[in-house]
């Protein structure tokens, strides 16, 4: 016997018991953290250290090399989630702000980082990864903190998200840019400005490639895809990101999430993340997981005046240093304390830059063991730093010299009138944001045609011919745009009626015909002579005054197109926004009615919202109906998104106020019996009375769906039928009910 269980033994690759391995030991973890309150991360850091080497109490990960792939595609998979929640238009609507928040918080913590490091006697590499890591705050536990504490529809919140997404973007250049310092191991100035240069323009190619084609792709194919046929697709685009930016030389992480905020432009966004969630949850896990192996206790003993020293450094440099950067974008003390508070975390971008410089072999063993523990540390302090912000706020605002206060709330007042641009500011915009776009993507139409359709056709007698028309063929419209496409017409017009600024307008548009015209040839000497590009060159020229309406024509429907895909998400979603109403502490806040409130049916008259709360509703959603300033009859219904306005405090307590009036659903009721029960009504109480009457539906808690008399069926009983003796009722109700009526 035993012979034959050995001959049939099959042998398990490493790979799935190391796997079946980490998903256990999380999820004892995570339930573990989830009962005790905890953020799930440090559920998975700690199920990380158990499943590692360094605990020999616990059984081991065999493949280390697998479990790092498997964290390679859950990073992968996380930034293209961050993606999918982030989108181009969130980064343009958060505005001064944010930007302003985030710069300030970045730059403070980068170069307190770097001396911190420097005074600990590191080396300038792990000083300047060192600052890096601790200049970026974790969206991932910032929201779900926000989600837990319920403060996510109040100001300071949109303040923090809107930060968050603007760190997310530096991040990526920071890679790119830490890529390329470790690569030529020194400060070059070139080298740096050409990777700049080079993630700009690949981004932007991306961005124009992927919103022309990938929103009408999905629109088009609505009616034939399934959730799963969805979610294959969408993983698949984002994979195919990842090779091409791996084969332009960027982090894979970076085409993730490039392509999740393509994605995130079209209508069917929301849909994607909710598939690809549970994706991005495994994978996810596993890297967090895997980060937790790498902690090393004999490092973290070590080294544990530098983990307390980073972890005081991250709590008060990131709330000071966010403070300023929100006080400075005109924000009111309360607030700006609320956000700087909140930041003062690092999470997942700090483990991704951490394992970058691990990858790369340019930082020292102990710097990743050390970010761990201070992401644990400051990742449990952060609920705390949230809910004590408010209190905080006001004990502040109380010891600062009144003067102050009163400068403040009157910097912030006035900074709405700060924020007004003059025309010269939108005709140099226009200007700019029309000769970089177009440039790019002439520069890579030439470059792909160079590369790809010469190579085709350079043995025919006419294949440079050939390769040039086509390319110029392509880039007609785009020439056309560049050079005499009109941007800014209205702030042009008014420029123009004053002599002092019609000589620069004129020189504009000068310059973009030279350019248009530097391209023009640059194309045709890239695939003929001087001298026959120099002919060449007169013909297109020739050809381009002759057609310019069909070019005008031919670059609006592409520009159409483009527009139509880019604003189609936000056109459904646009009453649906969240403003602000300032100088004053009020904002838009959005709320959904659940289907068990006992709010529903209820008219706004009859709920006195605006008495009660000093609140007012500006619109009630109702599925693809929207009803704007609601009038005092209209009624609410379950499932009806309604957009308040009011203060944080009106807000928060509406949101108690909505919490109340949910019904709560009894546990036994959850976990009732419901059967259909045969009842002969033999010598009781309820004969000779109506149905209602009889009260057999409260009784039960069920319905009599049938009744058998003399050998009749009378299916669903009108309530005003009289019981008679020997009737045979069948009742719909629980089991429990009607097993205590029947005792009766």
């Amino acid at each position: 016997m035993p012979q034959f269980l050995a001959a049939t033994t099959v042998h398990l690759p490493d790979l799935i018991s190391d796997l079946g391995l980490i998903l256990i030991t999380a999820a004892i973890a995570v339930l573990l953290f989830r009962m005790l309150k905890q953020p799930l991360v440090l559920g998975y850091l700690v199920a990380g250290f158990l499943a590692g080497s360094e605990f020999d109490f616990f059984p081991t990960v065999k493949d280390v090399n697998s479990v790092k792939v498997w964290a390679e595609i859950g990073v992968i998979f996380l930034l293209f989630s961050l993606g999918l929640e982030f989108s181009f238009k969130k980064l343009m609507k958060v505005g001064g702000t944010a930007s302003i928040t985030a710069f300030t918080q970045i730059i403070a913590m980068v170069t307190i980082g770097f001396f911190v490091g420097q005074l600990m006697g590191w080396n300038k590499m792990n000083s300047i990864f060192l600052g890096v890591i601790l200049s970026i705050s974790s969206t991932t536990i910032i929201l779900k903190t926000f989600d837990e504490l319920g403060v996510k529809s109040q100001k300071f919140a949109g303040n923090v998200i809107g930060s968050l997404i603007v760190q997310d973007i530096i991040a990526i250049l920071m890679m790119v840019l830490l890529s390329t310092i470790a690569v030529s191991q020194q400060f070059s100035g070139m080298e740096l400005v050409f990777s700049v240069l080079k993630l700009l323009f690949f981004l932007t190619i991306w961005f124009v490639v992927g919103i022309f084609f990938i929103p009408t792709l999905l629109k088009k194919a609505k009616h034939l895809l399934t959730d799963e046929m969805l979610l294959i697709i969408s993983l698949a685009l984002c994979l195919l990101m990842v090779i091409f930016a791996a084969g332009v030389g960027f982090s894979p992480a970076l085409g993730a999430f490039i392509m999740g905020s393509i994605i995130a432009e079209t209508t069917q966004a929301e849909h994607i993340e909710h598939l690809v969630k549970p994706v991005k949850d495994l994978f996810g896990a596993v890297f967090f997981v895997s980060v937790g192996m790498l902690i090393n206790p004999e490092t973290l003993v070590e080294y544990a005046f530098p983990v307390a020293v980073l972890t005081l450094v991250v709590i008060f440099g990131q709330s000071l240093s966010s403070t300023i950067g929100a006080l400075l974008s005109g924000q009111p003390l309360k607030q700006s304390i609320q956000t700087g508070m909140s930041l003062s975390q690092i999470g997942e971008f700090s483990f991704i830059i951490a394992t970058l410089g691990t990858t790369l072999k340019v930082t020292s063993d102990f710097l990743y063991p050390i970010v761990v523990a201070v992401s644990a540390v400051t990742t449990f302090t952060t609920p705390f730093m949230v809910k004590f912000a408010a209190p905080f706020s006001g004990y502040v605002e109380k010891k600062l010299p009144r003067k102050w206060v009163k400068r403040i709330q009157l910097y912030s007042a006035n900074t709405e009138e700060i924020k007004s641009i003059s025309n010269w500011q939108i005709v140099l915009r226009s200007y700019l944001t029309q000769v970089v776009i177009h440039s790019i993507i002439i520069v890579a139409v030439i470059l792909l045609s160079s590369n790809f359709i010469l190579p085709l056709v350079q043995g025919s007698r006419f294949g440079n011919a050939t390769a040039a028309l086509i390319t110029l063929i392509i880039l007609s419209p785009f020439l056309w745009a560049l050079s005499l496409r009109r941007v800014a017409v209205k702030e042009v017009s008014i420029l123009m009626e004053e002599k002092k600024h019609q000589g620069p307008i004129i020189m504009l548009v000068i310059f973009r015909i030279v350019l248009t015209l530097f391209y023009v040839g640059f194309v045709l000497n890239t695939f003929f002579s001087s001298g026959v590009a120099f002919i060449a060159f007169l013909l297109a020229i020739g050809a381009y005054i002759l057609f310019p309406k069909r070019l005008h024509a031919v670059y609006n429907k592409i520009e159409s197109h483009f527009l139509s895909n880019f604003n189609d998400r936000e056109i459904r979603k646009e009453n649906k926004r969240q403003n602000t109403l300032s100088p004053w502490d009020g904002h838009m806040a959005e709320f959904e009615i659940a289907k068990e409130s006992n709010l529903a049916g209820k008219t706004l008259e009859e709920l006195t919202i605006r008495e009660q709360f000093g609140i007012n509703i500006a619109s009630i959603r109702r599925g693809e109906v929207l009803i704007n300033i609601p009038i005092r009859t209209e009624r609410l219904f379950p499932g009806d998104e309604i957009s308040v306005i009011g203060t944080d405090d009106q807000v928060k307590e509406f949101k108690i106020f909505l919490d109340k009036n949910e019904i709560d659903v009894p546990e036994q009721m959850e976990k009732a019996d419901i059967i259909l029960q045969k009842v002969e009504l033999k010598n009781r109480v309820c004969i000779g009375k109506s149905i209602r009457e009889s009260q057999i539906r409260e009784k039960t808690h069920g319905i009599i769906v049938g009744i058998e008399r003399n050998g009749k069926r009378i299916l669903n009983p009108e309530s005003h039928l009289v019981l008679e003796d020997s009737d045979i009722l069948w009742i719909a109700g629980e089991k429990k009910k009607i097993a205590e009526f029947l005792k009766v």
